[in-house]
């Protein structure tokens, strides 16, 4: 058992990550208990293979709970599941002082941190995350959202959870396409600013994706540190510190954007995608050696992850991918903050970087990979 602290002053909590730990969840969740009960939330897929081993614990502990089972994918993330879950809570009389379960992955952690955020102004939420990309990103630090038409995550807030427990036996039931888009946040981490763990990454990659237990505990508990260590130092992404977690988004959402936030491209493979332009994007610019772009790229391809626009399938051209970065919430006065890189380790965000020339790169990615 690994407990990691996030020290946020009053909104500080621990994130407890232990095989089995689910099965233990009623004892775990007991001091959070209010009338003693919980609404569990969580979607069609991950009830299947998770939500009897979480009821049956709090049934032992001695604690009421409902369950309500949304839809799975990135489309839950809307204004429409967002309005039926508030009001599911409010039917069930959830109040300011209770505390709803976010069971899975990504998307309902996002939906049901923002609907704890907004309902009668705020109710305390657990993140029990089930999949590799929550469990090292998108559970810890409080980013809770909702996709609109206009790009993903613009509708949302910051809502600490109260607790995050990871299993990783959850992992045991994920399909390998979600493992390896939760691996693209895994190999982030080494690239922001620990080369070290990149090094780790290329020699860890097969027992990793092999489900190697201990290559796993270790995959998760370096970057949930990691990840709790950067969220501590700038929890609302002030100083611009926090903006280093952004590595591949930006390109990654622009994506995301253009295949419809859908099954075709998952968010951490829009992520694997979005690292390797980002590095090939600082090569260009002669910020950061050929070779670690090239790299990266080897690394993320041998994890099977896209690399490339096509890989992607992505057909837009390089401004239409400009216009859905247009969109992006980190755009300042019409310039857009990106995540460039010196080097494996050594990101850093470029405040001066032209539109422009971020399109002409990306008709060049494309008509090269077309032309491949």
């Amino acid at each position: 058992m690994t407990t990691v602290p996030v020290p946020l002053g009053e909104r500080a909590y621990d994130i407890l990550i232990e095989d089995g730990a689910l099965d233990r969840a009623g004892t775990l969740l007991a001091l959070f208990a209010r009338q003693a009960r919980f609404l569990i939330v969580t979607d069609a897929h991950v009830a299947d293979a998770q939500l009897a081993r979480l009821t049956a614990s709090l049934d032992t502990a001695g604690l009421r709970h409902d369950t309500v089972i949304l839809p799975p994918g990135e489309a839950t993330k809307s204004w429409g599941q967002l309005a039926a879950l508030t009001d599911a809570m409010l039917e069930r009389g959830i109040e300011r002082g209770d505390h709803v379960i976010a069971l899975g992955g990504g998307v309902i952690g996002d939906l049901v941190g923002f609907a704890a955020a907004i309902l009668k102004r705020g109710c305390g939420f657990v993140q029990i995350p089930t999949t590799l990309l929550a469990q090292v990103d998108s559970s810890v630090g409080g980013k809770t959202a909702i996709n609109s038409a206009a790009g993903k995550n613009l509708i949302g807030a910051f809502h600490q959870p109260a607790f995050v427990l990871i299993d990783p036996t959850t992992l045991d039931t994920l399909p390998r396409r979600e493992m390896l888009a939760g691996y693209a946040e895994v190999v982030k981490y080494g690239l922001i600013d620990d080369a070290a763990f990149f090094d780790w990454c290329e020699a860890n990659l097969p027992a990793l994706l092999a489900g190697d237990s201990a290559a796993r505990a270790h995959a998760i508990r370096h970057s949930v540190s990691a990840k709790a260590r950067i969220v501590v130092a700038d929890e609302r992404e002030t100083t611009g510190t926090r903006a280093l977690l952004n590595l591949g988004h930006t390109f990654g959402h622009a994506l995301e954007a253009d295949t419809g936030f859908s099954d075709r491209l998952l968010h951490g493979e829009a992520v694997a995608a979005g690292m390797a332009l980002a590095f090939r994007f600082s090569a260009r610019l002669g910020l950061c050696p050929a070779d670690d772009a090239a790299r990266v790229t080897r690394h993320l391809a041998a994890a099977g992850l896209p690399t490339t626009l096509d890989a992607a399938g992505v057909r837009a051209d390089g401004a239409a991918l400009v216009a859905h970065m247009a969109h992006d919430k980190k755009m300042e006065g019409g310039r857009l903050p990106f995540l460039l890189a010196r080097g494996i380790g050594r990101t850093f965000l470029a405040k001066d970087v032209s539109l422009d020339e971020v399109a002409a790169f990306l008709e060049d990615e494309r008509q090269r990979t077309d032309a491949a």
